[in-house]
């Protein structure tokens, strides 16, 4: 303990503040995004179980078309501008946490990346697991994928209202294991849930990511720039047959991760501005801009585009999804059905085994350690979390069951499974801090 107080004495107060500012509002942006996501599910819970329930259908249906000449894009209202269009500025800001979790943050050291990625891995390979075991053989097996996945924000939420009873060193762990399972959820997406390929749409893909590392190669800094880019890359992405939001997660892996402007270079232009400041007319005019240009491209224009994007996904994107997507007649019957119980037992004892089982056998291995304050009673209850999977969940479902009937069944066991998980994660939780005080 008072090494730990020598070691923050030391410590400048700036150094502390701009590794510990970012995660503080990326918790607080996701525990209250949490409650926003939990409310659209209710409110699209009640429509779809009263009798609002076909204007309710019939809205997120309305066909949305943008067509210039012979050449026609859309779909309807829920399923093309909500999961394809949407959710593709939701996974790109996945794609720039994945990244910034690799570069600067636990995924980078290979021994404190160890546990979130072995316990990662094994949350998603026992549920589907079990899935396959009571499905695998029949019409609904395709829907393997459903139970693998973690919603952070809902964790988030849980873990929040739990307060101090959640260790900080479990909030690192289960943040670095949504990440990486994220990652797991993005390549089970693009290579079991993607259509019949175009390849001539995928070279032209490829030749748009690869245009987009040159402008950055160039020194082109423009947003407008990249967004037409972009835009082109995830038509030719949406036409190949592989799922347009695997455009944003790629788009958001090639986002760099370092400043345009070093520290050094930084200072010598505020300096130089404070120096000249106040100014008139053009020179004062010239002073402010240099300004703004060096304040923004102070930033990695990953770190500018995650603090932009976050508030948005979780405020805006994903309460629309939850609203497009979770609207459910929920009968007794439903609850019952065999898709339903295979992804709610997938979630609520697939995640927490897999989870805490590869874990331990990570630690044992010597390849891994708990972080301090982390017992396995405490692991236990983050694993039992990780089990509240409803968005990626909801999204992969879509993707998996053409049925509607299955389809219908599987949000069901997902929003049982994820419910219980949520319940069982914080009642294990609130017990080990019981015990250890």
């Amino acid at each position: 303990m008072g090494h730990t107080s020598r070691l923050g004495d030391k410590l400048p107060p700036a150094l502390v503040r701009r590794f510990t500012r970012p995660l503080a509002r990326f918790l607080a942006i996701e525990s209250a995004g949490g409650v926003v996501l939990l409310a659209c599910t209710l409110v699209a819970l009640a429509a779809a179980n009263s009798p609002l329930a076909a204007a309710y259908h019939h809205f997120w249906h309305t066909p949305v078309w943008l067509e210039v000449g012979g050449w026609r894009l859309g779909g309807g209202l829920g399923h093309f501008v909500v999961n394809d269009v949407l959710m593709t500025v939701f996974f790109f800001v996945v794609g720039l946490e994945i990244k910034r979790e690799v570069v600067a943050g636990e995924l980078r050291d290979p021994r404190k990346a160890a546990l979130p990625v072995a316990a990662a891995l094994g949350g998603m390979v026992v549920p589907a697991g079990i899935y396959l075991v009571l499905q695998g053989d029949t019409a609904a097996g395709r829907g393997w994928g459903v139970p693998m996945a973690t919603d952070i924000a809902f964790v988030v939420g849980v873990m929040a209202l739990l307060g101090r009873r959640v260790p900080f060193g479990l909030k690192i762990v289960l943040l670095s294991l949504a990440i990486a399972d994220d990652l797991g959820a993005v390549v089970v997406i693009a290579a079991f849930y993607s259509g019949t390929l175009a390849w001539g749409m995928l070279a032209l893909a490829a030749g748009g990511f690869l245009l987009a590392h040159g402008l950055n190669r160039a020194g082109v800094r423009a947003v407008p720039v990249y967004l037409v880019v972009g835009t082109g890359i995830w038509l030719a992405v949406y036409r190949s047959g592989v799922h347009p939001t695997i455009a944003g997660v790629v788009l958001g892996l090639m986002t760099p991760a370092s400043a345009w402007l070093g520290d050094k270079t930084l200072v010598e232009v505020l300096t130089e501005a404070t120096a000249r400041a106040p100014g008139e007319g053009h020179e004062r005019f010239d002073t402010l801009r240099a300004v703004g240009y060096a304040a923004r491209e102070g930033l990695s224009p990953l770190a500018r585009l995650e603090h932009g994007l976050h508030p948005w996904v979780g405020f805006v994107i994903m309460p629309l999804f939850a609203l497009a997507n979770a609207g459910v007649a929920v009968q007794p019957a439903a609850v019952a059905d065999p898709v339903a119980v295979a992804v709610a037992l997938g979630l609520l004892i697939g995640k927490p085994v897999g989870i805490v089982l590869f874990a331990f056998v990570s630690v044992r291995a010597g390849v891994a350690a708990l972080p301090t304050g982390v017992g396995w009673r405490v692991m236990a209850g983050g694993g039992a979390l990780g089990g509240i999977g409803f968005t990626m969940s909801m999204f992969v479902a879509n993707l998996a069951f053409d049925d509607p009937a299955h389809l219908d069944a599987a949000k069901v066991g997902i929003l049982v499974g994820s419910t219980a998980s949520a319940a069982l994660g914080a009642a294990l939780l609130a017990l080990a801090g019981r015990r250890a005080a």
